[in-house]
């Protein structure tokens, strides 16, 4: 599957997950939690493939990169606004009120790669280039999960490497 396939895909799977927060009543705590929970490891492992793999191939192809940058300092946010959501209990005050925060997010950022990333992306790389960039996507994707399966918290596999980044550039 070529990349820009890979992580539409990805896009409709965070977007049920939402939709279904969306749907519960006012006091379905207990579900909003579990939703919550699956769409901050969704994200949080979309936005370290990305990072690893899709924006370092953008800037490298792309004579323009503005919009890599700007798709990085997203991330940022969300890595933050995911950091709260885990910390907070379903049945916080700001609880929904950050989720829907983060839904906006989420739909400006999935609007501006689909809109404006991929169809560049699609013009500057093969077939060939796409078809291997999908299968770092997914092969990055699945080992990220091994790495939180055995107990890594799913957020910091993202933060570290933030935190290591701004160490090394210091």
């Amino acid at each position: 599957m070529d990349a820009i396939t890979f992580l539409k895909q990805e896009h409709r799977e965070v977007d049920e997950l939402l939709a279904s927060f969306d749907k519960l009543g006012d006091r379905a705590f207990k579900s909003k939690g579990r939703i919550v929970a699956k769409i901050c490891r969704a994200l949080t492992l979309h936005a370290a493939i990305e990072e690893r793999h899709l924006y370092p191939n953008a800037q490298a192809v792309l004579a323009e990169t503005d919009l890599v940058l700007e798709a990085y300092e997203e991330h940022h946010v969300l890595k933050f606004l995911v950091e709260e959501l885990e910390a907070l209990a379903p049945t916080g005050e700001r609880y929904t009120a950050k989720v829907t925060v983060l839904k906006e997010l989420v739909q400006h950022h999935v609007e501006e790669e689909e809109a404006e990333l991929f169809p560049q992306l699609r013009k500057a790389l093969s077939k060939e280039q796409l078809d291997e960039l999908g299968q770092r996507l997914a092969e990055g994707k699945q080992s990220l999960m091994s790495v939180a399966e055995r107990g890594t918290p799913r957020v910091s596999i993202t933060m570290t490497e933030e935190k290591a980044k701004r160490s090394k550039s210091r």
